[in-house]
Order: structure tokens, then C-alpha cells, then sequence
């Protein structure tokens, strides 16, 4: 933990409503342009990184649970996947957006917006449950050796 660095923790605590802000503008943006659920995950999952980096890793883990994050992982999945289900219910192709409206256009559009939802859910808590596996590790005496 950095309890002497009081600026950087004070620029850290700024910077983490702008973070995942733009994290959001990346997830809605990305079917109009540039971004979507992968950029957009992994800008959440910096967030939550520097948020464990300032506090530790301990804070992080009693904001985000492990079992929350294997349970995103699940939900972001399914999210994914699901979609493309309900569209072979429909009499579609798998992930053909078209069947999710009355409308081809509207349903590629609802289609998307779910599609890369999953994925940002995804990815975001996968690198934070990365970033927890490496980080929370103990260094053992093998690691000290070399």
C-alpha cells in the first residue's frame, strides 16, 4: 500500500471516475465508432488495477470479490453466447443480429449493443482476475533464489 505517496494517491482517487467514464463512453460508443467491449473492458479492468495498486490488493478484493468476478465472467459469457442462441431460436443464422427485431437494422443495432456488452463484461473481469492471480501471489523461496 502507498500510505506515504499522498499526491499519488490523491491523483489516483481523481483519475478513477474519469477512468471508468470513459471506459463507458468506449462500451456505448463502440458500435458508432472506434472501441467496444474489449477496449472497453480492459479500461475498466485499468481502473480497478490502479485502484489495487493505491490500496492494495486486499481493498480491491473487498470492492470486487473473486466470486463476483468468476460470476461476471459467467454473466458476460452467457450475455455473448446467449444472444447468439436466441438467434437460432429465431431461425437464424447463430449471431445473425437481423432476427432480434422486427426490423433488420434495429436488430442488428440491439444485437451489437448485447454482443459487445458481453465482451466488455467479460474482458474487464478477466484481466482484474489476471491481475489478482499474479498480484495476490506470495513469493515463496524458490522466488527469492534466483
Amino acid at each position: 500500500m502507498m500510505q506515504h505517496h499522498l499526491i499519488l494517491r490523491v491523483v489516483a482517487r481523481l483519475l478513477l471516475p474519469p477512468i471508468f467514464l470513459y471506459a463507458l463512453y468506449v462500451q456505448w460508443h463502440g458500435d458508432y465508432g472506434p472501441g467496444g467491449g474489449f477496449q472497453a473492458g480492459v479500461i475498466f479492468a485499468v481502473g480497478f488495477i490502479l485502484y489495487a495498486l493505491i490500496n492494495g490488493v486486499d481493498a480491491l478484493t473487498r470492492v470486487v470479490p473473486p466470486r463476483a468476478l468468476i460470476l461476471l465472467l459467467a454473466a458476460g459469457l452467457l450475455l455473448y453466447a446467449g444472444t447468439g442462441i436466441a438467434t437460432l431460436l429465431l431461425g437464424q443464422d447463430f449471431l445473425d443480429y437481423s432476427a432480434l427485431s422486427h426490423d433488420a437494422v434495429h436488430g442488428q443495432e440491439w444485437g451489437i449493443l448485447i454482443v459487445e456488452l458481453g465482451v466488455g463484461i467479460t474482458v474487464a473481469a478477466a484481466m482484474t482476475a489476471i491481475f489478482l492471480a499474479f498480484a495476490g501471489r506470495s513469493a515463496s523461496v524458490e522466488d527469492k533464489d534466483w
